[in-house]
């Protein structure tokens, strides 16, 4: 019979990990990570509408596939892609500190 380990904190894991690894490792890990998230929900945006990749308004199914595949997307092409996929698109900046719940809206489109 094989004992299952406890489950450790993910919580914990990330203070655990701080401990042993540079905070710029950790930092570059987390920018690259939100990157890979962007891809993700670009093509789930697309994929939700019921839009196949060849259908998109205004992009070739190449562009699309460039778009959904880059970790990096100037704020034109993205309103420009969000559009096309029948929805708009809201860009704000929150505070780090969740101290203050201040919001500004710097793009609505």
């Amino acid at each position: 019979m094989v004992k299952n380990k406890p489950k450790k904190d993910l919580k914990s894991f990330y203070y655990d990990l701080e401990a042993y690894v540079p905070k710029d490792i950790i930092k570059d890990a987390k920018t690259e990570a939100q990157k890979q998230i962007l891809k993700l929900k670009l093509a789930e945006l697309r994929q939700k509408q019921g839009i196949k990749q060849t259908d998109v308004e205004g992009f070739s199914q190449v562009s699309v596939s460039r778009i959904e595949s880059r970790s990096d997307i100037k704020i034109s092409t993205l309103v420009d892609y969000v559009h096309a996929c029948g929805m708009d698109i809201e860009i704000k900046a929150v505070p780090r500190k969740k101290k203050t719940k201040d919001e500004f809206l710097l793009l609505k489109a």
